[in-house]
C-alpha cells in the first residue's frame, strides 16, 4: 500500500538573523503563551456578550476567524514557515463540515444511551434567541482550544516525540485544564482527555488538517449546550439553549454534575471513532515514530 508522504512543517530561509533563530527555537512557548493569551481574551469578550444572544452569535464568528488568523501569523513568523498546510483553504468547509456531522451524531448517540438507561428526567423547550448565541460562542471556543491544543502542542510535541506519546500527553494536559471548572472532578477531567482530547487528536493525526476537530469540537459542545441546554465539561453555568434537558440517575449514565462528557457511555460512544480515526492515520503512513536521537 502507497504511504503518504508526510507534508513539511516548515522552511527555513538560509539566512535568519540571530533573533529570528532564538525565536523559532523557543517556538513552543512563545506560540504557547501567545495564544493561551488570545484564548483568555475570547473568553473574556464571549462572556460579555453572553447576555445579548444576538450579538453573541457574529461576535462570536468573529472571534473564530480571528482565532485562526493570529494561529497563522503567529506560526509563520515565529517558526519561519511558508505556509500553514494544517489550515489550508481548500480543506476549510469539507473539513468543518464532516466534524461537525460526526461531532453531532455521537452526542445525540451518547444522549439516546442515555435515555435508555433512564437517565432523562425532563425535557422542555427552551429559547432560540440564546440557541443563536452559543453557535458565535462554541465556535470560537471550539477554535481557540483546537489550535491551542492540536496546532501547538500536540504538533510541535508530535515532532519531538512522535505520535503516541504526544497523543497521551495532550490528552491528558486537556483534561487537566478542565479542573478549573466548577463542577470539575477529577474522574471528570481524566474522562474528557480520553473523550475529548484522545479523540480530537485522532481526528487531527488522521487528516492533517485542524479545520476536521474544529468541526468535531464545535459540533459536539454546541449541541451538548446549543440544542439540549446542558451544561457544558463541569460548567456551573446552565446554558439556554434550545432545549432544556434534564438528567438523572447513576454518575455513570449521566456524569453527575460534570455532565454527559463524564459518563461511562460517552466514553464508549467516543472511543469508537477514536479507533477508526487512529487506524486510518496509521494506514495513511501518518503516525509518526519517535525520532531518533
Amino acid at each position: 500500500m502507497e504511504r503518504e508522504v508526510q507534508p513539511e512543517q516548515s522552511t527555513t530561509p538560509v539566512e535568519l538573523s540571530e533573533g529570528r533563530i532564538r525565536l523559532r527555537r523557543f517556538r513552543f512557548p512563545v506560540l504557547f503563551g501567545s495564544l493561551f493569551v488570545v484564548m483568555l481574551a475570547v473568553v473574556g469578550i464571549d462572556t460579555l456578550v453572553a447576555p445579548l444572544p444576538l450579538l453573541a452569535l457574529p461576535i462570536g464568528l468573529g472571534l473564530a476567524a480571528a482565532g485562526v488568523l493570529c494561529y497563522q501569523k503567529l506560526t509563520r513568523h515565529v517558526e519561519v514557515r511558508d505556509s500553514v498546510p494544517e489550515l489550508a483553504a481548500e480543506k476549510r468547509w469539507s473539513g468543518l463540515g464532516r466534524g461537525a456531522l460526526l461531532g453531532f451524531a455521537l452526542f445525540c448517540t451518547v444522549l439516546l444511551l442515555v435515555l435508555v438507561f433512564g437517565g432523562f428526567d425532563d425535557l422542555s423547550w427552551g429559547s432560540f434567541a440564546g440557541f443563536l448565541g452559543l453557535i458565535g460562542m462554541m465556535a470560537s471556543v471550539a477554535t481557540m482550544e483546537e489550535v491551542l491544543f492540536r496546532g501547538v502542542l500536540f504538533r510541535i510535541l508530535e515532532e519531538r516525540t512522535g505520535t503516541v506519546v504526544s497523543l497521551v500527553v495532550s490528552s491528558l494536559l486537556f483534561g487537566a485544564t478542565h479542573l478549573v471548572n466548577v463542577n470539575a472532578t477529577p474522574w471528570g477531567a481524566l474522562a474528557i482527555g480520553l473523550t475529548g482530547g484522545t479523540m480530537l487528536a485522532a481526528a487531527y493525526t488522521a487528516t492533517r488538517t485542524l479545520w476536521f476537530p474544529i468541526g468535531l469540537h464545535f459540533a459536539w459542545n454546541f449541541t451538548h449546550a446549543g440544542i439540549f441546554g446542558i451544561a457544558v465539561s463541569g460548567s456551573n453555568d446552565v446554558p439556554n439553549g434550545l432545549l432544556h434537558a434534564v438528567l438523572s440517575g447513576p454518575s455513570v449514565v449521566t456524569g453527575g454534575s460534570f455532565g454527559p462528557e463524564a459518563s461511562l457511555l460517552a466514553l464508549l460512544v467516543c472511543l469508537v471513532p477514536t479507533v477508526l480515526l487512529l487506524r486510518r492515520a496509521s494506514r495513511a503512513g501518518r503516525i509518526l515514530p519517535r525520532p531518533r536521537r
